[in-house]
């Protein structure tokens, strides 16, 4: 097994924050990101709380364990730290997570309506429609939990009134994912105005579940 390394996980972890910025994903200080190391059980990489991405360097990103406390980094981690720690407690097969709070997700989150299978990208990185958590203030453990109880096996979850989150085996599984539910939701917007009934997939109908 190879050595998790940690200096270039950092450089992933911006990488990706820089290019959900760039994507229009993520504004101000909005969202976060975190990784699994895999060769330390119970360490995590993730996001600094209140800096911004294209202020931030590798360096920036702090090292934490499941209970969320800091072990090394000169900041504070994200204030979703304990959401995160939820997600990697529930889901062992999750290796990275994804928060953005993109336009068009954030609608549907808004409307109270899950992002349908509009494309077949979503469907197969989401496995399935993409379901709405209630509203509640998103920085507490108790959060994490009940949104796990509404993501189930799911890829991807909307938080009313405040943004996505993806799932993934990679850091790019999971970013992935968030492009295309952001897209798929763009798409549902436009089809609904045409048609109220638009037409959608269903994972378990797929005839192959092969990423795109």
């Amino acid at each position: 097994m190879s050595t998790f390394d940690i200096t270039a996980a950092k450089e992933q972890i911006l990488e990706y924050c820089l290019r959900s910025m760039e994507y229009g994903l993520n504004f101000n200080t909005q969202g976060n990101i975190s990784l699994r190391v895999s060769d330390q059980p119970n360490r995590f990489l993730i996001t600094p709380t209140d800096l911004e991405y294209d202020k931030m360097t590798a360096d920036d990103i702090v090292l934490v364990d499941s209970d969320s406390n800091l072990i090394e980094g000169k900041h504070e981690p994200s204030s979703e730290v304990t959401v995160h720690m939820a997600v990697y407690r529930r889901r062992p097969n999750v290796n990275a997570i994804v928060h953005t709070e993109p336009v068009f997700a954030n609608v549907w989150g808004v409307v109270g309506e899950p992002i349908l299978g509009t494309l077949v990208n979503m469907v197969i990185y989401t496995k399935g429609d993409v379901p709405i958590m209630p509203f509640s203030l998103s920085n507490r453990t108790e959060f994490g939990d009940a949104m796990c109880d509404v993501m189930g096996e799911l890829n991807a979850v909307v938080w009313a009134n405040h943004g996505l989150l993806t799932v993934g085996d990679s850091l790019r599984d999971a970013f992935k994912t968030s492009v295309a539910v952001e897209s798929a939701a763009k798409v549902q917007i436009y089809a609904r105005t045409a048609t109220p009934n638009p037409i959608v997939l269903r994972y378990e109908n797929l005839p192959t579940t092969t990423p795109l």
